[in-house]
């Protein structure tokens, strides 16, 4: 096929599935998109049905392929996918086993408080890049594996994976593989050495057998059964979510920094080959590997962005839709002294506090809606700021924040950031770059483009930018505000 074929994305993340049609220019020709529930069974518990997971991506992607005109008329299948999120399934059947836990899930925080105070932190770190938290994947298989009878039961049919790998094993109908992205999140991989590693498998009691081969995050990884599209098609490209939208931006050079913002916000700036080890508890991962090769980014996690915005509008009722929100924060001149943290699921770096609380403070009688609607979008500023800090801190300060994720087609917050980072931001006028990002890995993997960096230079569009406006007197207020109301969070 020639660079006229089509790629096919399938964009796994965690509140829909979507599979979406790129030529190799980077130009979006489809979309078909399902939203994907979630379960909340106990206090800070969060699960999914793996089988809608599936079922979601395949009527997706067989929506795709026919608006393509048919399975001949695609090159290849790039996969991304919500990250740290769990899946139990028989590898005979390729049947779910039990629910998805969510990379959002609190259920194992005390398991891994346990292991921090044991001294067990560093030692992780050294070899994983990530901090001992819940969020990600190692200590859900651990408590799983320990709850679920129906899993030990399983015996040699159980296959434990992330989103990808379930996805890689129902396509290909039995292939058990996790690109190295994905499987640097699951705090059971040494980063470094490219591999499982023993001593965290036993750590977290998590046998071996049960985990998928890790392989680059492009290439020849596998091919679809016929039976789900007519015909074979090549799956040539895999990256967990964040990975991805770094690389559908273009940051895959040092220094080069993006920031998602959907349903939490994630900052990722790429630091080529360099492993860093943070000291101000940022995360280490694996940016992409290809050809054997590794390439880093120092990370900053925040949980909750866009899910803020979700709380205020379906649990609060003070939104129609979120798109209101921009027009509400610009009804105001300012936010009336009140400050949301929005800890509604702990926070993440840099402070890594499971136990903290969401909190909306300096509220009056003047308080109405817009105010509060105005906090949580100047929340997202202010923790991005915090995470500037860190990564200055490690050495890797931003000259500038590309931004992507549903969140950032709000011009008010994009000028915000602009305005609190005292730097510029600047948006693509394609903001969905998690499933660009994918499209570029496959078609780097199907050989449309030599290497990676040849494809995200091929398959970029044009950008906004947004320049500081707010004075110094206006942003030091800000500042001294928000932090002000995290350290009564932080207790």
């Amino acid at each position: 096929m020639g660079k006229d074929a089509k790629l096919l994305v399938i964009d796994a993340g965690t509140t829909s599935t979507r599979a979406m049609l790129f030529d190799a220019q980077g130009h979006c020709h489809g979309a078909h998109q399902r939203a994907i529930r979630q379960s909340y069974p106990a206090d800070g518990w969060v699960e999914q049905d793996a089988a809608e997971i599936w079922a979601s991506t395949l009527a997706c992607a067989q929506a795709m392929v026919a608006q393509a005109g048919g399975a001949a008329h695609i090159c290849a299948i790039g996969i991304t996918n919500q990250r740290e999120t769990v899946i139990f399934w028989d590898r005979n059947s390729g049947e779910p086993l039990a629910p998805a836990i969510v990379w959002q899930d609190r259920r194992t925080a005390d398991a891994c408080n346990a292991l921090r105070d044991a001294g067990q932190e560093a030692a992780v770190q050294a070899k994983t890049g990530l901090l001992l938290d819940p969020y990600f994947s190692a200590s859900k298989i651990g408590w799983a594996l320990q709850n679920w009878p129906q899993l030990r039961a399983a015996g040699d049919r159980l296959a434990v994976g992330t989103v990808e790998s379930f996805l890689l094993h129902r396509l290909t109908g039995g292939a058990h593989l996790s690109d190295a992205s994905n499987a640097s999140r699951t705090m059971l991989m040494d980063i470094y050495n490219m591999g499982w590693d023993a001593g965290l498998c036993a750590l977290f009691d998590v046998p071996t057998s049960i985990l998928p081969q890790i392989v680059d995050c492009h290439g020849p990884i596998g091919r679809s059964l016929p039976a789900w599209f007519g015909a074979p098609i090549a799956i040539c490209g895999a990256a967990g979510d964040q990975q991805s939208a770094t690389i559908g931006q273009g940051c895959i050079h040092p220094g080069d920094t993006k920031a998602t913002y959907g349903t939490g916000a994630f900052i990722l700036t790429s630091t080529g080959q360099a492993a860093p080890r943070s000291q101000h508890r940022l995360l280490t991962t694996i940016l992409y590997a290809a050809g054997g090769q590794r390439h880093y980014a120092l990370e900053g996690s925040v949980f909750v962005a866009g899910a803020l915005i979700q709380w205020l509008r379906d649990s609060l009722h003070l939104l129609g839709n979120a798109a209101e929100s921009e027009g509400l924060a610009r009804s105001v001149a300012d936010n009336g002294g009140v400050v949301c943290i929005p800890a509604l699921s702990g926070l993440g770096a840099p402070h890594w506090r499971s136990d903290a609380r969401a909190m909306l403070s300096g509220m009056s009688f003047a308080t109405g809606r817009a105010h509060i609607i105005r906090a949580g979008l100047e929340a997202m500023a202010h923790q991005t700021q915090d995470l500037a800090a860190a990564f200055a801190g490690d050495g890797a300060p931003w000259q500038r924040l590309q931004i992507d994720g549903g969140m950032s087609a709000n011009d008010w917050m994009a000028q915000d950031l602009a305005d609190i980072l005292a730097l510029p931001v600047e948006r693509p006028d394609f903001v969905e770059t998690t499933a660009l990002g994918a499209a570029m890995l496959a078609a780097t993997g199907a050989g449309l483009y030599p290497d990676l960096p040849s494809a995200t230079a091929a398959m970029q569009g044009e950008r906004r930018r947004f320049v500081a406006q707010m004075d110094d007197a206006t942003r030091t207020r800000r500042i001294d505000q928000w932090q002000r109301a995290m350290t009564r969070v932080l207790g």
